[in-house]
């Protein structure tokens, strides 16, 4: 008994570091040597199989072969045949069902539902084959498929002079800049509801202690939303961000704009010039007749020249702005809840990046009045000169002297 003890734990702690065909050899020798009944101790103390063993006992008993036949643990075409190989038409029906290519067909099976590989199976299933599917995945793995989200690529309708205007604005921006004039990028960040909700993003914390948010993201009336409005200095590698809670309107852009001035601009730039390059669309879109009004009323209150390019349509995320300012400030609140407005313009003020990135932030809580019309009296009235080149992107505003 004290042998078979020795024995066993033998086995437990030597057969783990051996392959299939030494863990035989070894078993089938010591079976040899015990005579009569040693097959059936070996096999009760080890767990492999008579069957196996009786392997073990003919490959001490045949000579060795080359080198290579010594090496294999299994014979040549040992083991149990793939799927795709016995079913030839396996992989061809499976590309059929999600191939891309004929997606299109409204009477493809997987046109009006989820690709998840359970329903994959079924279909394939009903063609006569014998699959599960953990196969499917296997399969689809093997001819180049895999999970794959939505990339953002599509920037929608391309105009003819998209890169005509990217030429432009560099242009304009690298005279401004030689001139030590300042550039600006501005935009609206992403409206953020207030409150105790998931942000995106993972963040440091001791194990098992994720921050606690509530499940749903209903806005709260009471908190609303805030809304960050970015100023970028190009020149100066430095962000001014008002954070709204009203609406974004052309008279919010453009008293972000003011502030920015006033809180940071006049003390660097002594200039009377400004090259401000904005998107095409929101508020403070090229077809915006208030935003035009409150760059004139503006430009009246500081005496300076504003020159306006717009990026083309679909193109907004070729502005400055979006990843010299806002990319950071995402970065720098991801997985935070944004609890309350005060919290949204701390978290702004406190972005920072290597290359020295400083950004200032303050709350605006003006009200904005929406859908306020511009007569074409009023617009008559703005001293507009509109570029030869796309005077509808290019244009500049000057003060009225008088």
């Amino acid at each position: 008994m004290q042998t078979d003890i020795l024995l066993k734990e033998k086995y437990d702690s030597l057969l783990p570091l051996l392959s299939e065909k030494d863990k035989r050899i070894v078993l089938a020798s010591d079976a040899k040597s015990m005579g009569r009944g040693g097959l059936s101790k070996v096999s009760k103390l080890s767990g492999l199989s008579r069957v196996t063993l009786n392997v073990g006992l003919a490959e001490l008993n045949n000579k060795p072969g080359n080198a290579t036949s010594i090496l294999r643990c299994r014979n040549v075409g040992g083991g149990r045949k793939k799927e795709s190989i016995k079913d030839a038409t396996l992989i061809k029906d499976v590309e059929d069902i999600i191939s891309p290519y004929i997606m299109g067909d409204p009477m493809q099976p997987l046109q009006w539902t989820s690709k998840s590989l359970r329903k994959i199976a079924a279909l394939v299933k009903e063609k006569g084959h014998k699959v599960s599917h953990t196969l499917i995945g296997d399969l689809l793995k093997n001819i180049g498929y895999s999970l794959q989200s939505n990339r953002k690529t599509d920037e929608g309708g391309t105009h003819i002079d998209r890169d005509a205007q990217f030429e432009y604005i560099n242009r304009v921006a690298s005279v401004y800049l030689a001139e030590k004039q300042p550039v600006i990028s501005v935009d609206c960040k992403k409206k953020e509801v207030l409150g105790n909700l998931k942000n995106k993003g993972s963040d440091w914390l001791l194990k098992k202690n994720p921050t606690k948010v509530k499940v749903y993201d209903f806005e709260d009336k009471e908190l609303g939303k805030a809304i960050p409005y970015g100023v970028y200095d190009i020149g100066n590698n430095e962000g001014w961000v008002s954070v709204g809670i009203d609406h974004d309107t052309a008279s919010f852009a453009v008293a972000t704009i003011r502030s920015w001035w006033n809180e940071m601009g006049k003390e660097k730039f002594k200039g009377d010039k400004l090259y401000i390059t904005a998107d095409g669309g929101g508020s403070n879109s090229s077809r915006s007749r208030l935003w035009k009004k409150e760059l004139q009323l503006f430009a009246n209150d500081t005496g300076i020249e504003i020159t306006v390019s717009h990026y083309p349509p679909g193109t907004s995320k070729w502005n400055k702005i979006e990843h010299r300012l806002f990319s950071y400030i995402s970065m720098n609140w991801k997985a935070k809840p944004l609890l309350n407005v005060q919290l949204v313009v701390d978290l702004i003020a406190s972005t920072t990046t290597t290359k020295g990135l400083k950004v200032k932030s303050k709350i605006d809580s003006n009200k904005y009045e929406k859908g306020i019309k511009i007569s074409d009296e009023q617009m008559a009235s703005l001293i507009i000169s509109r570029d030869v080149f796309h005077g509808e992107w290019n244009y500049k505003i000057s003060p009225d002297k008088f």
